[in-house]
């Protein structure tokens, strides 16, 4: 039975208390821990804890609440590191994708430089000034691969980069036409970062792309985190997230995409980002998403 550590991070990057801040108290009310008890061993950490934030943006460094962010990454480093030190599987529950930062600066910590399977609508690769909001969660993985890094805290950038092109591969990303129109490069062509986009994930190919995507990243042979923000879904999968877009997968091909990854060796952890419960008023998505982290730790 696995045994995984529950951990909590409630983050908004637009520097509120409220929104996918809300995520973690709403999927523990909706009955995660007690479903989960029923496939696995769970032990729930509680909630990382961090300096409140803002929604002012900063003119240096562009981030909104950039110190309410490096104090987020610091928390969720510490606490994914204990649960990795106590042999239980970090179940990292967001909130938005800046958390990934510390996920994987915990990883490398314990087992060197960890690959990345990363299932997202976006890139997450803006410049924090270019970024139409000033939210992490635009610019988490350009971060992890050391661009536009020259104004952040101290604390953050000498923790970066945290993975090189190499190390990653993204799967459900669909905003490059977005990102072309605001003269953002694309991942995929400024660093030849590995990229499927939700179309052919969509073609009834998901399993055979994610085992080509793992072995890409040398999964088997290191050690390698999954990040899965639900924005990669289609907006009638689930409609409680904060930026929508055309396309995206169904829950069916997301489920197949995350039993193959956690049936891989070498997998270390998983976070989970973007359900917004205040678009959820009834729970009925909170739920779904349960039944999907369920059946996925089941398989």
């Amino acid at each position: 039975m696995a045994r995984i550590a529950v951990i909590g991070v409630p983050t908004n990057g637009a520097g509120t208390a409220d929104g996918v801040a809300l995520a973690p108290t709403a999927l523990r009310n909706a009955g995660l821990i007690e479903r989960l008890s029923h496939v696995a061993d769970v032990l729930d950490t509680g909630d990382v804890q961090f300096i409140a934030p803002s929604p002012s943006r900063d003119e240096k460094t562009g981030i909104i609440a950039p110190k309410t962010m490096v104090s987020m990454i610091v928390g969720v480093d510490a606490a994914v590191n204990s649960a990795l030190e106590q042999g239980r599987f970090p179940l990292v529950l967001g909130g938005d994708c800046g958390l990934l930062l510390g996920c994987l600066n915990a990883a490398r910590r314990l087992y060197g430089q960890a690959g990345l399977l990363f299932v997202d609508g976006h890139e997450d690769t803006y410049p924090p000034h270019q970024s139409p909001t000033g939210e992490s969660a635009d610019m988490e993985m350009g971060f992890a691969l050391g661009c536009h890094i020259e104004n952040l805290p101290d604390t953050l950038a000498t923790m970066l980069p945290l993975i090189t092109p190499a190390d990653v591969a993204m799967l459900g990303v669909r905003d490059a036409e977005v990102l072309k129109s605001e003269g953002v490069a694309s991942l995929a062509h400024a660093l030849s970062v590995r990229m499927v986009d939700d179309g052919a994930l969509m073609q009834g190919a998901a399993t055979e792309i994610t085992q080509a995507s793992l072995a890409y990243i040398g999964a088997g042979q290191r050690r390698w985190w999954l990040h899965t923000d639900l924005d990669v879904l289609t907006v009638e999968a689930l409609a409680a997230v904060d930026y929508h877009q055309p396309g995206g997968l169904s829950w069916d091909v997301l489920t197949q995409i995350a039993r193959v990854a956690c049936r891989t060796e070498g997998i270390v952890g998983w976070d989970i980002t973007i359900y917004n419960p205040d678009l959820d008023t009834d729970g009925q998505q909170a739920r779904r998403i349960i039944e999907y982290i369920e059946a996925v730790i089941r398989g």
